[in-house]
């Protein structure tokens, strides 16, 4: 969770960032153009641009000049006013960390965007007003995980700048869309975003290089290529310390920090540290000053200096709990229950760890509530559906009525009565093969859960309490990801992946590291794409139990998912004993039992095939190597589906 944290200062950074040299000089300018104005609309555009010219350094001017710009604009009217004091009102919004109030305000800015497009297409200013609306959006969506929002609004906001050929905002949002493929840990789409970004920068000396060139270094830093990350990082700060861009010199502090504690030189990352948790401070920017904190904390446990690391530790947490981030809550608590164990204070070790495990809970049912409003939701629209069915149906029944006495209008209606039959007779069709997926996927879900308790309860007999429960903490992250896909048909690629990369660490700790593995997708996998879910896992599942368990010695597992001839490809490969080798134990077993695993994925499969008219097929190999059995490789070719 804390590289989630780190990647969410960064877009904030990047997302409220502007013109930063000569700030003052520039909203002293605009104050005094105040003075002299008499149209209110001028007004208006002078009261916004004093809100976009201190969002650098002072928030609270921000919200101040927001709402004169928004008052105003309401008395006259002036819906491209009202728009932009929305946007800047929502960015104060970010700066502070109320980002449900921020969404809000973006989305009333989209709302009066779209409407003044609708009416003037070709109005470039309310183009580019529209895209900063997206863009903006995009942070808060990012701010909550949701990659596939985000990168649908960052992508939206591009599209419009290319429209208007407005480069410096144009590097901003590949910068964006170069963060969230960083944050899914796809490097190499991130990198290609940056450093299109970069370019556009260098043509064009916007000041905006700097936070770009510290994204890239943070890219190299977490594929640990430190070498080239900290080449970035001082690249980054030469540019920092010729702007006034606090903001973006307090968020690559706080990484040369990272970078040095990585290091093990506990006085640098001590040093960049402090400066960050300064700028933080100075800009009352409680969000990233809760980050800063949380590092100093973490630094000084680490060095077992606990006294300090209980200080900063307390802090961080105070930040957090005022500004409402749960996740930073989260680690700050963990980290104050191992201190105060270090102090052996169980009392305090035992409350934090209370407050802890309330915090990680408290994010879990955030998701679970977000379900329960879509399924009120879809509960609503099929009220509404019930209703205008039974109102059409009335409606032909009249119309029917009525035309009895002419013979052309009774055969017109006959014609249009078994168009609709055979209408409805294929939608049914299509219904029931869609039900019939859900049912073999709910049939899935059971097997899958079975396997994964039967797991479980072995590793408790082998391990104890202690290690089980850090078994059940892995294994109840698995199945919020289980559960939160289970009612849908597609799940996106990197949602598969995540859950992959679960299940294989718990049978790591199971099995004793008995295996490695590795899952990538490559770059022809596009962030929208989905495939069923549970259908790769089964074989996961297999390869483990079926060619790892019995194998003498470790072995390797890999998952990939590639873009061939138009097909979706994942191939599961492992190194065990074989097919034949693996039958032939089954069949020897006593505790042998019928897997479903095999014959509910076909059945699958051929439903997709009905319902998509195109190929869904499935391979199992058995692999040799001079003459021997060397592993088994299943190779899945469905159709390439994107996610709605």
């Amino acid at each position: 969770m804390k590289s989630k944290f780190n990647t969410a200062t960064l877009l904030l950074a990047l997302a409220v960032s502007g013109l930063c040299n000569a700030q003052n000089t520039q909203a002293d300018s605009l104050k005094r153009m105040l003075l002299v104005v008499k149209i209110d609309t001028a007004k208006v555009n002078l009261y916004n641009k004093l809100a976009d010219a201190y969002k650098q350094n002072y928030p609270d001017s921000v919200a101040f000049y927001a709402d004169q710009a928004a008052v105003l604009s309401s008395q006259i009217h002036y819906g491209f006013g009202q728009a932009n004091a929305a946007i800047n009102k929502g960015n104060y919004h970010i700066i502070t960390g109320k980002y449900e109030l921020a969404l809000a305000d973006f989305q009333k800015a989209l709302a009066t965007f779209e409407n003044l497009l609708d009416k003037n297409p070709d109005d470039k200013a309310v183009k580019n007003g529209l895209a900063r609306a997206y863009a903006s959006s995009g942070v808060v969506f990012s701010e909550e995980s949701n990659h596939y929002m985000a990168l649908e609004n960052y992508q939206k906001a591009l599209k419009l700048y290319q429209e208007t050929g407005q480069k410096t905002s144009i590097s901003k949002a590949l910068n964006n869309i170069g963060i969230v493929y960083k944050a899914q840990q796809n490097y190499l789409k991130a990198l290609e975003y940056l450093q299109k970004a970069s370019k556009i920068q260098q043509e064009t000396g916007d000041s905006n290089a700097a936070m770009t060139l510290t994204n890239i270094g943070v890219i190299y830093f977490e594929t640990k290529k430190y070498t080239e990350a900290i080449q970035f990082y001082n690249q980054a700060k030469s540019f920092f310390e010729k702007t006034d861009d606090r903001r973006g010199f307090a968020l690559l502090k706080n990484y040369l920090g990272d970078y040095y504690s990585k290091q093990n030189d506990f006085d640098l990352a001590v040093q960049f540290y402090q400066q960050s948790l300064g700028l933080y401070e100075e800009m009352q920017n409680k969000f990233g000053a809760s980050l800063a904190l949380y590092n100093l904390g973490r630094l000084y446990s680490d060095d077992e200096k606990y006294p300090e690391a209980l200080a900063f530790a307390n802090k961080s947490l105070s930040y957090a709990t005022e500004i409402g981030v749960l996740d930073q809550s989260y680690h700050s608590e963990k980290l104050l229950s191992e201190i105060y164990g270090h102090l052996n204070n169980p009392v305090e070790s035992l409350a934090h760890y209370k407050n802890y495990i309330t915090a990680r809970d408290s994010i879990n049912n955030q998701e679970t509530n977000k379900k329960i409003a879509l399924a009120e939701l879809n509960s609503e629209y099929k009220r509404k559906e019930s209703l205008v069915e039974e109102k059409a149906k009335r409606q032909t029944q009249f119309a029917i009525f009525s035309a009895i006495a002419i013979v052309l209008i009774i055969i017109l209606i006959l014609v249009i009565y078994n168009r609709m039959q055979v209408k409805k007779r294929l939608t049914l069709q299509k219904e029931v093969a869609e039900y019939e997926q859900k049912a073999l996927h709910l049939q899935m879900n059971p097997h899958f859960v079975f396997n994964c308790l039967g797991a479980i309860s072995s590793f408790i007999v082998q391990n104890g309490t202690d290690s089980a429960l850090k078994y059940l903490s892995k294994f109840s992250k698995l199945m919020r990801l289980t559960l939160e896909y289970s009612k849908g048909s597609l799940i996106p690629i990197d949602k598969e992946i995540e859950s992959l990369q679960n299940y294989l660490e718990l049978e790591q700790l199971r099995f004793h590291n008995k295996f490695e593995f590795h899952i990538a997708a490559s770059s022809k996998v596009e962030f929208n794409m989905g495939l069923p879910p549970l259908l790769i896992q089964p074989f996961v599942e297999n390869a483990v139990l079926h060619g790892m368990v019995p194998k003498e010695g470790n072995g390797h597992i890999n998952v990939t998912f590639d873009v061939e001839n138009g097909q979706l490809i994942c191939t599961v490969t492992d190194d065990g004993i074989g097919l034949s080798e693996s039958k032939h134990l089954k069949e020897n077993s006593v505790t042998a039992h019928k897997s479903m695993a095999l014959e509910i994925t076909k059945k699958r499969l051929q439903i997709m095939e009905s319902t998509t008219s195109k190929s869904a097929q499935i391979e199992i190999i058995e692999l040799e190597n001079n003459h021997k059995k060397s592993g088994t490789r299943v190779i899945l070719r469905l159709p390439v589906q994107y996610i709605q």
